[in-house]
C-alpha cells in the first residue's frame, strides 16, 4: 500500500538510511549489508560506537530467531515462571535475553564433556531449535561484521558501563519504539501513534511489584493483545540525548512529549558548551 511505502521510506530517512536525494546514504549501503530489520541494523552499527558489539550480536540474534519461551503446559505456568525468574536481569528483558543465550551455550558444552542442551531447554521451558537457530543467527551476522571490516569489541557484559552503551546502541535504532506507563498501572502509551499496550507475559517486568515507567520495546504485537515484546527500561533523559531532533518535531503532542521537550530543553546548554569545547 502507498501509505506503508511512505511509512517505510520516512522511518529509513529518520535511521539516517537516506540522502536528500532519497537514495541509500553511506550509512545505509552498511545497513543493508545485514539481513535484519533497519532499526535492527542500525543498533547493530550504533554497538560498533559504543563499544557493545558482542552483546548486540547476541540481542540482535534472540529477536531475529522465534521467541525461546515456550507455552507452559496447563497447570506448570509458575514453575515455568519461576524457572525463567533466573534469567531475569534488572536492565530489562534484552539483557536476559542475553543471560538466556549465555546460559545455553554454557549447557551445550563444557571443556570436558558435550552438554545436553535439549535436556537443559526442556527443564526451563524453553526452546532449542529456536536457541540453536539464534546461535547461527549470531555468527552470520558476526561474518558479516568482518567481511566489510566493522570493529567488534570485547565482550564485557554485566559492568555498568556496559549496560549503558548497551540502552545507547539500542536507543539509537529503536527511539520510535518508546512508551511510556501513564497511570502506574502498566498501561504504556506509545508515543508514536498514541496506543495503549500492556506488557506481554514472556516480558522480565510481567507480574513484577516494579513496571518502569518508561521503556523500549522491539515489537508491538496486536494479535497478542495489545502487547510490547522483548521491553527494557531507559530513562527519558538519554532518550532526550540521543533521539534525532526532526523525529521528535513530528510526534503528535502529548504529557509525554512535553516532558521530554522539557529534558530537551535543560540538555541544549550542555550540548551547546560541548561544541564549544570540541
Amino acid at each position: 500500500a502507498p501509505e506503508s511505502l511512505m511509512q517505510a521510506l520516512e522511518d529509513l530517512d529518520y535511521l539516517a538510511a537516506l540522502d536528500n536525494n532519497g537514495n541509500l546514504s553511506e550509512f545505509g549501503i552498511i545497513m543493508s549489508e545485514f539481513p535484519l530489520d533497519p532499526q535492527l541494523s542500525k543498533s547493530l552499527l550504533a554497538s560498533c560506537e559504543f563499544e557493545c558489539v558482542d552483546e548486540m550480536l547476541t540481542i540482535a540474534a534472540m529477536v531475529t530467531a522465534p521467541s525461546c519461551f515456550l507455552q507452559a503446559p496447563p497447570g506448570t505456568e509458575e514453575i515455568a515462571r519461576s524457572r525463567w525468574r533466573r534469567f531475569c536481569h534488572p536492565a530489562g528483558d534484552h539483557c536476559t535475553l542475553i543471560n538466556i543465550f549465555n546460559t545455553f551455550r554454557a549447557a551445550s558444552a563444557t571443556p570436558t564433556q558435550p552438554g545436553n542442551p535439549e535436556k537443559w531447554c526442556r527443564d526451563y521451558f524453553l526452546s532449542c531449535s529456536a536457541l540453536s537457530m539464534a546461535e547461527m543467527i549470531r555468527a552470520e551476522l558476526l561474518q558479516i561484521m568482518k567481511h566489510i571490516e566493522l570493529p567488534i569489541s570485547e565482550p564485557d557484559f554485566g559492568s555498568e558501563e556496559n549496560l549503558l552503551n548497551i540502552k545507547k546502541a539500542l536507543l539509537s535504532g529503536y527511539f520510535m519504539h518508546i512508551a511510556r506507563d501513564v497511570d502506574g498501572s502498566g498501561n504504556y502509551l506509545m508515543l508514536t501513534h498514541k496506543q495503549v499496550a500492556q506488557l506481554h507475559p514472556f516480558s522480565s517486568y510481567y507480574n513484577t511489584r516494579r513496571i518502569p515507567e518508561w521503556v523500549l520495546f522491539h515489537e508491538f504485537s496486536i494479535s497478542e493483545g495489545n502487547s510490547i515484546r522483548v521491553v527494557s527500561e531507559i530513562s527519558p533523559q538519554l532518550f532526550a540525548e540521543l533521539v534525532p531532533q526532526y523525529y521528535f518535531s513530528n510526534l503528535p503532542p502529548s504529557e509525554s512529549k512535553d516532558i521530554l521537550q522539557e529534558m530537551i530543553n535543560h540538555l541544549a546548554p550542555v550540548s551547546a558548551t560541548k561544541e564549544e569545547q570540541k
